[in-house]
């Protein structure tokens, strides 16, 4: 009964208007504006900073009004940031509603995210998490192709209608949400009954003053830094991917690219949430983290469109084990009643690492060329490797007590 909630928690994310603009802004960006490659990453990083800004904030809100009332005001404030793109007139205006745009992002995103956490039971978190960080990873890789498609006759009032009617449903999804509870789930009430005794509990620090561990979960912070460096990477896919297809004379294969390495999350997605819950994590992410850097690294070297899609295949299969890992991760070491203030410390560093990402791979870019911008991007995933060690694997291997740990957490 509780997992068949699922379905409807995934529908209800706004990812994939967030991502069919990472493609299409940067492109109207240099074909409309006539904007560099740094200028073209800093579209992305100006809506990636108000969510950073915002994300502290977003996670303790969560955790005290509630994971429904805060999904569906951010949903709303993310329909209005959609709506006033038709009213930006020149780039300071344009820039300040992605500002906004991003603020109500991370705040819909934590909370739908909080409320697949509840839903899910204990014993199928890996499994649970997985089929809900499935669509998300979807919405990554179908977004972008997506915006090329709505940007190929490069009308921009074509693209803000089709990302208004995209947000319009996310918010009617979010506002029809029925939270456990509504449907006499025993499970959810214990959860609920913990989360009131543990509130006077969290907030009497509060009392005490200003505290980085009021907005920021300290058990999911070593995991979501491994993360930043990870969305680092990635963000030279979702950000360049068309303009280096251009370089290598293969632009009709863009799209199909970003399919394909969609396919590869959904067709082992079944079996790696399964992986997680059974064995330990490490299982996961060292072949996750090897495919993910191998496809860069191809990528790089590509001349055709076969070998291009060939890296893609590879690094979904890749990206497709990491993104569940994470964020399950961030949520099974936090406190229960913390789960809000953990997803929000989660996509607070993955957001500022694709932020940060799409403007240094610019850099790159301008400087060199793409090819080296995703040799770049392959040695930073295997920099996230030794992020990995260091941060999680190794303190976790010191505790003896770790799965009991887990277990409670």
């Amino acid at each position: 009964m509780r997992f068949q909630a699922m379905p409807k928690v995934r529908r209800q994310t706004g990812f994939l208007t967030f991502y069919v603009l990472t493609t299409a802004f940067p492109l109207y960006v240099r074909d409309s504006l006539h904007g560099n490659q740094q200028q073209m990453g800093l579209v992305i990083t100006i809506y990636v900073l108000g969510g950073v800004l915002i994300r502290p904030l977003s996670g303790q809100w969560v955790d005290r009004f509630g994971k429904r009332k805060m999904a569906i005001i951010g949903m709303v404030i993310f329909l209005l940031a959609c709506l006033s793109y038709f009213g930006t007139k020149g780039i300071i205006l344009f820039l300040i509603v992605r500002f906004v745009h991003g603020m109500s992002y991370a705040i819909a995103s934590t909370a739908m995210s909080t409320v697949a956490a509840t839903i899910v039971p204990t014993s199928r978190e890996g499994e649970g998490m997985g089929y809900y960080t499935m669509f998300m990873s979807i919405s990554m890789v179908v977004g972008p192709a997506l915006g090329l498609f709505l940007w190929q006759d490069k009308n921009i009032h074509v693209l803000l209608l089709a990302i208004c009617i995209i947000a319009a449903l996310s918010l009617a999804f979010a506002v029809g949400l029925r939270m456990p509870k509504d449907k006499g789930m025993e499970p959810l009430a214990e959860v609920q009954e913990a989360d009131s005794e543990a509130a006077p509990v969290a907030s009497e620090p509060a009392k005490k003053g200003w505290r980085l561990s009021h907005f920021v979960e300290p058990a999911a912070l070593p995991i979501s830094l491994v993360g930043f460096i990870l969305s680092f990477a990635y963000s030279s896919l979702s950000s360049f991917m068309a303009s280096f297809t251009d370089e290598i004379h293969q632009s009709q294969v863009t799209g199909t690219f970003f399919m394909v390495f969609a396919v590869m999350i959904v067709a082992f997605r079944p079996v790696i949430g399964k992986v997680f819950d059974r064995y330990k994590e490490h299982y996961l992410y060292y072949p996750g983290i090897g495919l993910f850097a191998v496809g860069m690294f191809l990528l790089s070297q590509s001349h055709s469109a076969a070998m291009v899609l060939f890296s893609g295949v590879i690094m979904g299969i890749g990206y497709g084990a990491l993104l569940p890992c994470f964020q399950t991760l961030a949520i099974k070491l936090s406190p229960e009643h913390r789960r809000g203030s953990a997803n929000g410390t989660f996509f607070l560093l993955f957001d500022l690492g694709y932020g940060l990402g799409s403007y240094f791979m610019g850099m790159i870019a301008s400087i060199s060329d793409y090819r080296m911008m995703y040799l770049a991007a392959g040695i930073i995933a295997l920099i996230c490797a030794g992020g990995y060690y260091m941060l999680h694997h190794r303190p976790r291997r010191r505790e003896a007590s770790y799965p009991q740990k887990a277990n409670v957490a």
